[in-house]
């Protein structure tokens, strides 16, 4: 666990045992830059184009290796120019250049994985557990890839609001949804061996603004959120004329109540628009959530489910709630 770490030692335990999005693969270049997840300070490079994710650390005296460089396959310190290979290993002292190495003078390398224009990479899971978004990969579909944004609350509160129909009247009446249609029809929740699948029908628009003539009267709009525990969910809108948008939002905790928010997307329809309309309309959607999620008090999710009132429209909360207590986060977890 890093110091001064905001989670439990229980949660974090639990928590370091998945997969995350730290970056896009867009952004990672030989240039070593600095992140953090799970409150853990890492450093991530390419090296001979391999993108490498490794605790940000030079274990001499503790510089971070996001400040120095890349040469070949291995990042140099900037303080007194100690070298470490893809592997973490050292391979270099300057200052002893004919001394023999400690084979425990190694820096700690992370798993990584590139999916959907993304990196990511796990603190202590072993088995990949990265959620799938099919579409990316088919050619009937046209994948995009909004600039993530940095939310100032926790991965579970920003979860829980991508996965709550009762809000969009209210948060949303600007961007696609109408305060005059906030009824919440009855909608079933089935738990999986992943996590949870719920199907929701309902008038609500999935237009903006200014679409929504597109629509055919008296549709009915389909939304399926797939939820795969702890902080990823893929939500497919069913548009007119067989159009689908799969939207996967991979909320990553940067530490307790900080989130950095990634949210790749593949459409059938529209293949042609400006993509610039879509981040722009995706980022005014995500700033009408993001100043909820970054007022709610507590700060926390609380999975004791006496700790706040619930309605029928949050059956999907619910189960989600539950599924995070089933698999060992605390009572008054905090992320």
């Amino acid at each position: 666990m890093p110091k001064q770490c905001t989670f439990s030692p229980e949660d974090w335990t639990v928590l370091s045992q998945y997969w995350y999005p730290v970056a896009t693969v867009a952004e990672v270049t030989e240039k070593p830059i600095g992140i953090k997840l799970l409150d853990v300070h890492l450093v991530l490079y390419r090296a001979n184009g391999k993108i490498i994710v490794a605790r940000d650390l030079c274990l001499h005296r503790g510089v971070p290796l996001s400040m120095g460089w890349v040469e070949g396959d291995e990042i140099v310190c900037p303080y007194h120019g100690f070298r470490y290979g893809p592997e973490g290993n050292c391979t270099a002292i300057p200052a002893h250049p004919d001394a023999k190495i400690s084979p425990r003078l190694c820096i700690t390398i992370y798993p990584t994985a590139e999916r959907y224009g993304l990196v990511w990479t796990s603190l202590a899971g072993e088995e990949e557990n990265i959620p799938p978004l099919e579409a990316w990969d088919d050619e009937e579909y046209l994948n995009i890839l909004p600039p993530f944004i940095d939310i100032a609350g926790s991965a579970g509160r920003q979860m829980e609001g991508f996965l709550d129909v009762a809000h969009f009247a209210w948060v949303h009446s600007e961007s696609f949804a109408d305060r005059n249609n906030a009824f919440v029809p009855s909608y079933k929740v089935d738990k999986t061996d992943y996590g949870l699948h719920v199907e929701y029908v309902s008038t609500v628009s999935n237009y903006g603004k200014s679409q929504q003539h597109l629509e055919p009267p008296g549709f009915k709009w389909l939304r399926v959120f797939d939820v795969y525990p702890p902080f990823a969910a893929r939500l497919t809108v069913h548009f007119p004329n067989d159009g689908k948008l799969f939207i996967l939002n991979c909320a990553s905790p940067v530490s307790a109540r900080q989130t950095r928010m990634f949210s790749p997307m593949a459409r059938n329809f529209d293949k042609d628009a400006p993509i610039e309309d879509t981040y722009e309309f995706n980022l005014q959607i995500f700033n009408e959530d993001r100043e909820m999620v970054e007022n709610q008090k507590p700060e926390e999710l609380p999975l004791d489910l006496q700790a706040e009132a619930h309605i029928a429209a949050d059956k999907t909360s619910i189960n989600y709630r539950q599924i995070l207590r089933q698999m060992g986060l605390g009572e008054n977890y905090t992320s």
